[in-house]
This record gives C-alpha cells, sequence and structure tokens, in this order.
C-alpha cells in the first residue's frame, strides 16, 4: 500500500529552521552579553588600578617636591654659610695688611703733613690729608715710593685752602699695596731707607693747632689743582 504524506513538510522544515536560528541568535547574543559584561569589569578594574597607581605617583611626586625644596634651602644656607666663611678668612688674612699699612704710612709721613682719610679698594690705597707746603706732598710720595709695601704712588689733586688762617695744601692721591706684606717664612721684609722718615700720629680730621708751623717768610699760596 503506497502512503502519501499529505502533511506541508516544507513549512515545518521552515519553522524549525528558524527555531534554530533563533535559538542561535540567542546564545550568540548571551554569549555576546557576557564577553562584553567581562570586559566591562576587567577594564574597570585596570582603570581603578591605574587611578590607584597615579594617585601614589602624585603622593610620592609631592613628598619629592618638598624634599626637593628643603635641599634647596640647604643649599641656599650651605652657600651663605661659605661666603661667610670666605668673608672671615679675607679679614683674617688681611689684619696684617692693614695693620703694616697704617704703619707704612705712619712711618712714611714727614714733618708738616697729616692725614684726614684713607679708604682702601681692593689693592689702591686713596690718601686725603694736609700739607704745610707742596715740597712736602712731594716728599710724602717719595716716601710712599721707598717703602717694601707700597708702589705707585699717583697725585690725584693738591689745592691751596685755608685752615685756622692759615694758607695749607689740601691733597689726594692713590698708592698701591705691592701684596708682599710678608714672605712665605713670616718674617717682614727690609725696611728701604726713606727720603724723610718721621713718626707722626694720624689726624682724625684736622690739623693740630701745635703741628701748624708758619713759614719764616712770606710765601705765594699754592696754585690751586698744581699736581707733581
Amino acid at each position: 500500500m503506497i502512503r502519501i504524506n499529505l502533511l506541508p513538510h516544507r513549512e515545518i522544515r521552515r519553522k524549525q529552521q528558524q527555531k534554530e536560528f533563533y535559538v542561535m541568535l540567542g546564545a550568540v547574543a548571551g554569549l555576546g552579553v557576557t564577553i562584553w559584561f567581562a570586559m566591562h569589569t576587567y577594564l574597570n578594574g585596570q582603570l581603578e588600578e591605574q587611578q590607584g597607581r597615579n594617585g601614589y605617583l602624585e603622593g610620592e611626586i609631592a613628598t619629592l617636591d618638598k624634599e626637593i625644596e628643603e635641599i634647596q634651602k640647604l643649599k641656599e644656607q650651605t652657600a651663605a654659610l661659605l661666603q661667610r666663611k670666605k668673608i672671615v678668612e679675607s679679614l683674617q688674612a688681611n689684619r696684617a695688611e692693614t695693620v703694616y699699612l697704617l704703619d707704612q704710612l705712619v712711618r712714611q709721613l714727614p714733618d708738616g703733613v697729616y692725614l684726614k682719610g684713607i679708604a682702601q679698594k681692593g689693592g689702591r690705597i686713596n690718601v686725603n690729608g694736609f700739607a704745610q707746603s707742596n715740597a712736602r706732598v712731594s716728599t710724602f710720595m717719595r716716601n710712599l715710593e721707598s717703602s717694601p709695601y707700597l708702589e705707585n704712588p699717583s697725585l690725584i689733586e693738591i689745592k691751596a685752602v685755608t685752615e685756622r688762617n692759615r694758607r695749607i695744601s689740601e691733597f689726594s692721591l692713590a698708592v698701591s699695596l705691592t701684596r708682599t706684606l710678608e714672605d712665605t717664612s713670616g718674617k717682614k721684609p727690609a725696611v728701604k731707607p726713606v727720603a724723610k722718615p718721621a713718626a707722626k700720629p694720624v689726624a682724625a680730621s684736622a690739623i693740630p693747632t701745635a703741628q701748624v708751623v708758619a713759614p719764616a717768610a712770606k710765601t705765594s699760596a699754592p696754585a690751586q689743582g698744581s699736581k707733581k
């Protein structure tokens, strides 16, 4: 007996394929959601971890900045202390120089010459004072030239002034230090003979009345601004 299938097999097959398609689509969608959720969770974890690292690094950088600032302050303090040390050492080294300088100026000061001011800038000494005549200023400069500690005296200015009703010469000169105030053995070099040495106290500002000697004969006042 021949059997004839009258059921719509094509329609059944089509429905079955649709069902399989939806099942596979659901499976793929579920797998995609699962993968997306896993990646999202992983990336969030990585982001939080990186943010934690960034926070740690920022804290360490802030600490290092404070330490660098403290180190910079210490460097500045060290530089200031070294500068003070150099100044103190320089002052200690120049003490003997100052003593010899004042001693030599007094030793080379002839009669009739009085000092009112001394200023030192480096190795150059500026001397201001009064003299009874231009000739005494010339003698003073020759004495300075003969000193073992001083050299190259040069007259800056000399002019006639009136002090206590007396005509005298006011002068300004400069002289250099030889920078050989003491040798390596600590002994002072031998002093050369001077033209007319005479130890005189250095006047603070004005000429003492007792030291000013009136000239024997009337002489004309020295020309203002005359130089050696």
